[in-house]
């Protein structure tokens, strides 16, 4: 298992003390302020660089040590190919108009009575997010430019990273005469904390959690301050008759290709028949070069039912056409996804590589919403993954905690296929420990 680093005790409560009173004095900041402030903290991170990375190496290197996947280091824990635009983000925020103010929606009744609704902060956020340390920044820049302080939870195998982040932004903060408890940072990868955090109305305003649907569930059930939930499940795009097409297509590539692995980049494309003639042909242009891949061949559906229909099933078995789950709610779902987390190198290899485990954890974060009261969901999957260091079992019981399942029970067994008895395999260290596994899984 992952061992975070040794950590102080946490008080919350002064934590949320604090915070209040930054909240109060960031509501009055000018706009000039709050750009100045954010131009510091780019200068702050720029500065101390070095150290950050050096901090961020000892995460990396404690994540292999307890046999996190690679592709998951370099995708979510690496820093230093983010450092950049990270960096310059914040130069970004700070061209942004301030929203703070804002007056919108006026109207004048026919009694001569203005009325209208104006912008203003909420006070103190509370964010509890993933294992991507420039989500620090990230939440931190945003916070400010809009006048919020805000209490920050990361993920554990990033806790100093966090922390060496967070002492740029207070140093930032402090040398430009704002508060620097406008972002505080939960040094402690005690989950029982967030809990507490949850139950703190008395000082946040707002819970904001980036996370796996088990976690937006924990704090919609828990929380006594309102929350913000949102990036769980398929994300839709829908071109209408007369949208701009050239604004679309950039939408569309900036969505599904800048960070393919996060939970809201793009997964459907929805265009309206009285373009899709003129618009689609741009689309497959514009992504192929970036070696989308399309999951629309209506040949698969055709061979599926072909199959069906020899096997005499065509009767109790209909074939549809859905993104990993077919519309409602089922008392079973069955699912098989490819049992390696690695990027294929042609289309044939997508049946036996998940990248970054995308198909495993849709399943899971998916399933809740998709089984009736006691229903359940069958995983079908091989531990060769685990054999080979791609994952780790406390990594997969991980995913199922934290998508808000539990395990009624596990059925195994060994695969029997020649492979798992041929030394000359070059895979055979890992095929002759291999087990095959019937997880039944249900709502915790």
């Amino acid at each position: 298992m992952f061992e975070a680093p040794p950590r102080e005790t946490v008080d919350l409560q002064q934590m949320g003390r604090q915070a209040q009173a930054a909240a109060v004095e960031l509501a009055q900041c000018s706009t000039a302020q709050k750009n100045e402030a954010l131009l510091a903290i780019a200068q702050s991170l720029d500065a101390g660089r070095a150290e950050i990375l050096a901090v961020n190496a000892e995460d990396m290197a404690a994540a292999r040590e307890a046999g996190t996947d690679e592709l998951f280091i370099r995708d979510r824990l690496n820093l230093e190919r983010r450092m950049d635009s990270v960096i310059a983000d914040l130069h970004k925020v700070a061209e942004l108009p301030d929203p703070v103010g804002e007056r919108f929606d006026a109207r004048e009744p026919r009694d001569g009575l203005r009325a209208w609704k104006q912008r203003t902060p909420l006070g103190v956020l509370g964010v509890i997010y993933e294992a991507r340390p420039q989500v620090t920044v990230d939440v931190a820049a945003l916070a400010l430019k809009t006048g919020n302080a805000v209490i920050l939870r990361g993920g554990r195998e990033v806790l100093r990273s966090n922390m060496a982040l967070v002492r740029a932004l207070s140093g930032a903060m402090q040398r430009v005469g704002l508060p620097a408890a406008a972002f505080q940072y939960i040094a402690s990868s005690d989950r029982a904390l967030v809990g507490e955090l949850l139950r703190m109305h008395q000082y946040v305003d707002m819970i904001i959690p980036r996370g796996g649907n088990g976690l937006h569930n924990f704090c919609r059930e828990h929380s006594t301050i309102p929350v913000i939930t949102g990036g769980i499940g398929i994300c839709h795009l829908y071109v209408e008759p007369g949208a701009d097409l050239d604004s679309a297509l950039q939408v569309i590539h900036n969505s599904k290709t800048v960070s393919p692995a996060v939970c809201n980049a793009l997964d459907t494309l929805l265009v309206h028949r009285d373009v899709a003639q003129k618009f689609l042909p741009r689309v497959v242009d514009c992504l192929g070069e970036a070696k989308v891949a399309f999951r629309a061949e209506p040949r698969a559906l055709a061979c599926a039912r072909d199959n069906l229909e020899r096997l005499g099933l065509s009767r109790q078995v209909e074939v549809v056409q859905a993104d990993l789950f077919p519309e409602g709610r089922v008392s079973l779902a069955v699912c098989n996804p490819p049992w390696l987390p690695a990027r294929p190198s042609s289309p044939v290899e997508h049946a036996v590589y998940d990248p970054d485990s995308r198909m495993l954890r849709g399943f899971l974060n998916g399933l809740t919403a998709h089984l009736t009261p006691n229903g359940e969901g069958w995983l079908i999957l091989s531990d060769l993954a685990e054999h080979l260091g791609l994952r780790t079992r406390e990594q997969l019981l991980d995913m199922i905690q934290q998508a808000g399942l539990r395990v009624v029970e596990r059925i195994d067994t060994r695969p029997t296929h020649g492979r798992a008895k041929d030394p000359s395999d070059p895979l055979h260290a890992a095929r002759s420990k291999e087990v095959t596994s019937l997880w039944r899984l249900a709502a915790a």
